[in-house]
């Protein structure tokens, strides 16, 4: 058992092998999606205009991320899935929406992916709302008309808006008691004595239907409402915590060994205690289908992104097997590296892929899984294994590190996803515990410092090629491993090294399109012509 508390307690496994979603970013489509339509649901009535206000790589990068597509998609209420968040602004149009966008620069003081966002119900109330994405499709809501809150949906959340009145806690928290239900957390936040406030009941499960209209009665309060953050743990199982098996790689080793199972069985076991055995085999095999389609779709069938940069290159890696795989790749190799771009060039078509642990980085771990699978004869249950353990060492990393790119560069997306896919390949041909997580320790290593340069903002070069680096990186550090070779930092400081060179490094090397390859002359001629931002 843990011998702390855990720090992402709530957090599904296909939150770290998830969100599934339409391309071509985790944290400037999902969760930039998520962070509007939480906004969209704290505002009484229709949302009938909105201002979005852009801060930092929102602001740089937001026409070739599709996040204003998404922003707009999660005002009308769509899912991170929904294939009409391309068509989010025609949608709009035939929904009577108005919608504008205002790019307000960098501040290194709000965090890298925020966005203000102005709403009017056509009612004529009024609320201007914070978000932040925080990377791999998560979110917070930070400030609510000027009040700082942190509201971010991994437990189920009741939001009340009130004055600050005597009593009115009391009256709130005898309701809930009233109707069983049990308080997890609970914070007020206040402008000043007496005037506005708002109170979060991050609560063990969700209150009865009847419960809000009590709680809209009571004296002083203006608006009460239920948040439910789309494909969030807390949506599925609303107040479940999870058992306390690990949080860090030690305490996952100790727990392989206490149980005598594999990283993947442990976790999930873990994911069963959240969701129940039924829905988390439910959801691995909607995750395995997805992979499977995304990875060989565009090999048969390929399409140009959206800024005309890629298409077509897994299938040209895909036909040179034959001639290039054996003195050079292999033939798994190869085969890997085809499926991973197949993947990035779906995402950037705003296809629905699994971000795995980012869309920017969702080729990695289904490549090389997928493809060792097969050339093993390996079944589903297999996959499912080696992509259970894929998502524990990359809760590890979300845990105490990032995988966003706005946040820790390159190496926080595809490092990650090439530390998840190694361990994945040592599980799945039958490696111990340590063994992947020393496959881990070495894929990220050897990627430590890579930056995010993204050309203009898209999410296509040189995003596709780092995700056929990062199968290269995953392979070698499995076989690695599997040989016997050992390596002197363990998995945990390997982790937390990433984490502080990621802070090091300059904001013009993490997702702002300002630096890096983005900033070369080819690139910036490149993107004059491209026509994927829509400028």
């Amino acid at each position: 058992m843990a011998s702390k508390p855990q720090t992402l307690a709530t957090t599904s496994a296909f939150e770290v092998l998830g969100p599934v979603m339409v391309g071509p970013s985790s944290s400037h489509t999902a969760g930039a999606l998520r962070c509007a339509r939480v906004a969209a649901s704290l505002l009484e009535g229709r949302v009938v205009g909105v201002r979005f206000t852009l801060w930092n790589s929102f602001s740089h990068t937001y026409h070739g991320h599709g996040t204003d597509r998404a922003l707009v998609a999660g005002i009308l209420g769509l899912d991170t899935d929904d294939e009409r968040i391309r068509d989010a602004f025609d949608l709009a149009r035939e929904a009577g929406l108005d919608y504008a966008f205002v790019e307000a620069g960098d501040d290194a003081s709000v965090h890298p992916n925020t966005v203000d966002i102005d709403m009017v119900a056509e009612g004529g109330a009024r609320c201007q709302v914070r978000g932040e994405s925080l990377g791999g499709g998560k979110m917070r809501i930070s400030r609510i008309d000027g009040v700082g809150v942190d509201i971010t949906g991994a437990y189920a959340t009741l939001f009340v808006a009130h004055r600050d009145a005597p009593g009115i806690l009391a009256s709130l928290t005898h309701l809930l008691a009233m109707a069983e239900v049990n308080i997890a957390f609970c914070r007020t936040y206040r402008t000043e004595q007496g005037g506005r406030a708002y109170s979060v009941f991050e609560t063990d499960g969700a209150p009865d239907a009847s419960v809000l209209p009590m709680i809209r009665r009571i004296r002083d309060v203006s608006f009460a409402t239920f948040i439910s953050v789309p494909g969030s743990a807390s949506a599925v199982s609303p107040g479940v915590t999870a058992e306390e098996l690990f949080d860090d790689g030690a305490q996952l080793l100790d727990a392989c060994a206490e149980r005598g199972l594999s990283i993947g069985a442990v976790m999930r076991l873990r994911e069963e205690g959240l969701s129940g055995a039924g829905r988390a085999d439910e959801a691995m095999r909607r995750v395995i289908e997805v992979m499977r389609d995304e990875t060989s779709a565009p090999v048969r069938e390929p399409s140009r992104s959206l800024g005309g940069f890629i298409g077509g290159e897994a299938r040209l890696v895909d036909a040179g097997k034959a001639r290039w795989a054996e003195p050079l790749m292999g033939a798994t190799q190869t085969d890997a590296v085809a499926r991973a771009m197949a993947v990035l060039e779906r995402s950037a078509a705003m296809g629905v892929i699994v971000a795995a642990p980012t869309a920017g980085s969702a080729g990695v771990v289904p490549g090389c899984v997928l493809a060792a699978a097969d050339a093993t004869g390996a079944g589903d249950d297999e996959v499912a294994s080696a992509l259970w353990c894929a998502a524990a060492v990359g809760l590890n990393i979300q845990t105490h590190a990032c995988v966003a790119g706005a946040e820790g560069g390159c190496q926080a997306e595809v490092g990650s996803a090439a530390a998840m896919a190694a361990a994945a390949l040592v599980e799945l041909l039958g490696g111990t515990p340590e063994q992947a997580l020393t496959a881990s320790s070495l894929a990220i290593s050897n990627l430590l410092g890579l930056v995010c340069d993204p050309v203009g903002g898209l999410v296509e070069v040189p995003c596709q090629a780092r995700n056929a680096i990062g199968v290269a990186a995953a392979f070698s550090a499995a076989q690695l491993a599997l040989s016997g070779v050992e390596w002197l930092v363990p998995f945990d400081q390997v982790v937390a090294a990433m984490a502080e060179v990621g802070h090091a490094l300059p904001s013009r090397l993490r997702e702002t399109a300002r630096g890096g390859l983005a900033a070369t002359p080819a690139a910036t001629s490149a993107c004059a012509t491209c026509g994927g931002c829509g400028r």
